[in-house]
């Protein structure tokens, strides 16, 4: 059978783990990228495989190491694995007002949630310029569409994420390539978890729903860009929020 393939970044995740879900369930095999392995990773990919009996193939690397980076792509490029879609889901958190943060740490965060999105698509448009096809959505953020105080680095670099891929849309349009991005409210994973419990109330009291997403409700709104049902849509920012106030 010949199946398409996503290439999902930040896969150990909980977003991570529902786009592989939702992907796997909808026949696409997966190219699922993680810092390191370890075996609670590879039970899930197993059981995912099993369930819906398509492949996984499991690449590892860390995100700012763009050696490590692109031999992983090249030795997908000799195994011949196609690249259909591209997820760029991988990221990490931070809050602090500007005056308590340092520049440095603000670099770190930019480094990862941008600058490594960044050299990976370049290094996937390789692969869907020559097909002339593809799709690609960039996981930004509510933090970074209504920006407020201690976003200077989290905020600002899924700001930047955003106005990137607009940029992307429009200098890829005609090739087949469409360029979209999801941008999420506080979600029931990991990074929720690990929030100051202040400020995750306020965050769930400005969603007109008064609660956190579920990490298959982000994954369900990425496959629908990434799916022949969201053809004409291209260069958008689709907020999934609950109807932030």
């Amino acid at each position: 059978m010949n199946r398409k393939n996503v290439f999902i970044t930040g896969a150990a995740g909980g977003i991570g783990k529902a786009l592989i879900k939702i992907f796997a369930s909808n026949n696409y095999n997966i190219i699922a990228h993680c810092r390191k392995p370890d075996k609670e990773k590879e039970k899930y990919f197993d059981e995912i495989k099993k369930e819906f009996d398509i492949e996984i193939y499991p690449v590892y690397f860390d995100m700012t190491n763009y050696i490590a980076m692109k031999t992983a792509l090249l030795n997908l490029f000799k195994e011949k694995k196609n690249i259909d879609v591209l997820v760029n889901n991988a990221g990490i958190a931070h809050g602090g007002l500007f005056a308590m943060t340092p520049v440095s740490k603000i670099k770190e965060v930019f480094e990862i949630n941008l600058f490594s999105q960044m050299e990976l698509t370049r290094l996937v448009l390789k692969i869907m310029t020559r097909k002339k096809s593809g799709s690609i959505v960039n996981i930004s953020s509510i933090a970074g569409l209504d920006l407020a105080a201690g976003n200077s680095a989290y905020g600002v670099s899924k700001a930047a994420l955003a106005a990137w891929t607009k940029t992307l849309a429009a200098e890829f349009t005609g090739s087949g390539i469409r360029i979209n991005a999801v941008a999420p409210g506080l979600t029931d994973t990991r990074m929720a978890v690990l929030m100051e419990e202040k400020a995750k109330q306020e965050m769930i009291s400005a969603s007109a729903m008064n609660r956190l997403a579920k990490p298959e409700e982000i994954a369900q709104a990425v496959f629908f860009l990434t799916s022949d049902a969201a053809s004409f849509i291209n260069g958008q920012i689709l907020r999934v929020d609950g109807g932030a106030k």
